[in-house]
């Protein structure tokens, strides 16, 4: 099979309904809806999460602890994975994305974490660091920038 060759399945695209044209076309008058009630009005029914008067399920589970809208999102490297870049290396997030370490940048910005050991002097520019990725950069004779 080719891709000029390509249909869709038989009877995957109906033609939509034409409603209120009149009562020849057997959906005219009430439109299909019937006579009264709530599913014949405009906007009626209920919505998807109504259990027909039974109380709905996110008001019988319990609620517990709170989101902290000042949290900060980093996207997070591993110190051992910047061990890819050659040695004196100034290395960015830009190029760690092009390397492939992270997706892109978080809200917050790049996290070094300090997992494994790097072997190369480089010059490392993130928006956070932890101690002890910090630590072990500067003992393999690189540098720390927070951008």
């Amino acid at each position: 099979m080719r891709l000029h060759e390509l249909r869709p399945a038989p009877g995957a695209r109906t033609k939509s309904k034409r409603v209120g044209r009149g009562i020849g076309s057997g959906l005219g008058k009430t439109s299909g809806r019937g006579q009264k009630g709530q599913k014949s009005r405009s906007g009626g029914g209920k919505g998807p999460h109504f259990e027909g008067g039974q109380t709905p399920l996110q008001r019988r589970l319990p609620k517990r602890g709170f989101t902290n809208i000042f949290k900060k999102i980093y996207s997070e490297v591993k110190l051992e994975d910047l061990n890819r870049f050659e040695g004196g290396t100034i290395v960015t997030p830009e190029m760690m994305m092009e390397a492939g370490l992270i997706r892109k940048a978080g809200p917050d910005g790049v996290k070094v974490l300090g997992n494994g050991d790097i072997e190369k002097a480089l010059t490392v520019k993130a928006h956070g660091f932890t101690k002890s990725a910090a630590a072990k950069i500067e003992a393999a004779g690189g540098k720390v920038e927070v951008i």
